[in-house]
């Protein structure tokens, strides 16, 4: 090649140097193709665990630094015709080709398209699912969902169910996000990460948006496992730490505190965390409520709640109800929708709050009264306030 259209080259590979630099997360691997008439010489550039690069080229091996990179892909061109190369990360391949002509430079998605998943997933039903068999098929593989030759476990029908649908609700909150900024999700309680490693793999591989997850757990045995999986699917954007939430700090920004069956009070825990973090985005999805069931008192109630399994979901539904009026009372948008059917879990509430402005005072007058007037003094606020 000529050395305009090389230093044209080199200028690119600049770019992609600075975008390894700003996305290293998501890097897989860099192929270039060499050609000299009808012969080819490929060579592939991957990175190890220690974040070193190995080339393979021209029957050897050896390590390179990306600040290497520019001048060593471009002086191998020197001595071509052209040379077609190919970055890729999760989610999107860079591809430059180079020769006497001129140099261009595309972008094409590499999340594949599925021309079968009807006649993939019949059996399940006619839901359009979001994360699709054929698709995501390491991710669903790794997780579970699928069996080695890619068909949904008949066990796993209903997680399957229940992952595409926290997706689904989960969207709205996403497009709360400015385009651009890298969301980092904190997962309190995140046990084996399930619905972590679905939500990393749609905000990064089908938005194509930057993101980054941390996963607390009390429990060795699922830290182990979750950095297992992460390490299974390349997923470098994901940190996971064997703690307990009341004593995690962080050294980055946290947009978005996501807390999924954490039982009783763990939720509130995970609330308050997330309002002390300044989190734009909280999520809960609480399980069992034990703590408001033996303090509330309502003498008006009283003919209803002298049933006990009526009076446990009133507990239910104002240990929610209170949890969402807090929230508010902070300056949060609240919404509370269906997670999944009733007839698979009563505990089936998700709580989605957005941070949008300074505190309402109106929300925290009805939330003291509330308290007062139930003879309640549920653990939401003291974590928000303490």
């Amino acid at each position: 090649m000529n050395k305009q259209n090389i230093g044209k080259f080199k200028m690119f590979l600049v770019g992609l140097k600075q975008r390894y630099e700003d996305n290293k997360d998501y890097f897989i691997k860099l192929e270039v193709r060499y050609k000299s008439g009808i012969k080819e010489f490929p060579a592939v550039i991957e990175k190890d665990e220690k974040d070193t690069f190995k080339m393979a080229y021209a029957g050897k091996v050896e390590n390179i630094s990306i600040d290497q990179l520019p001048d060593t892909l471009a002086g191998e061109a020197e001595k071509y015709d052209e040379v077609h190369l190919v970055y890729e990360e999760r989610g999107t391949n860079i591809i430059v080709d180079a020769n006497q002509k001129g140099v261009k430079i595309r972008y094409e998605d590499n999340v594949k398209e599925v021309q079968d998943f009807h006649a993939a997933t019949s059996h399940i039903g006619g839901r359009e699912y979001i994360i699709k068999v054929g698709q995501a098929d390491n991710l669903l593989k790794e997780i579970g969902i699928l069996t080695k030759d890619g068909k949904v476990k008949n066990d796993m029908i209903r997680k399957y169910n229940q992952i595409d649908h926290f997706v689904e609700l989960m969207r709205e909150v996403i497009d709360e996000f400015p385009e651009g900024n890298t969301i980092t999700v904190l997962d309190c309680g995140c046990g084996k990460s399930y619905l972590t490693f679905v939500l990393n793999y749609y905000i990064r591989d089908m938005l194509k948006r930057p993101c980054y997850f941390i996963g607390l757990d009390h429990s060795e045995t699922v830290i182990k496992a979750s950095r297992e999986m992460a390490k299974n699917l390349g997923y470098a954007n994901m940190e996971f730490h064997q703690t307990d939430i009341k004593n995690y700090t962080s050294d980055r920004r946290v947009d978005m505190v996501i807390s999924l069956h954490a039982c009783d009070t763990a939720t509130d825990m995970a609330i308050g965390l997330g309002v002390k973090m300044n989190a734009k985005a909280i999520i809960a999805v609480p399980c069992c409520h034990r703590e408001l069931l033996n303090q509330y008192d309502y003498e008006v109630f009283k003919p209803i709640i002298k049933h006990g399994v009526l009076k446990a979901r009133m507990a239910d539904i104002l240990t929610d109800g209170l949890r969402a009026l807090k929230l508010e009372a902070l300056g949060y948008k609240v919404s509370i929708v269906e997670y999944i059917s009733p007839l698979e879990t009563p505990k089936n509430l998700m709580i989605r709050a957005i941070k949008m402005n300074g505190k309402n005072k109106l929300a925290e007058q009805q939330y003291q009264e509330l308290t007062k007037i139930l003879h309640v003094n549920p653990s939401i606020g003291n974590y928000v306030n303490g």
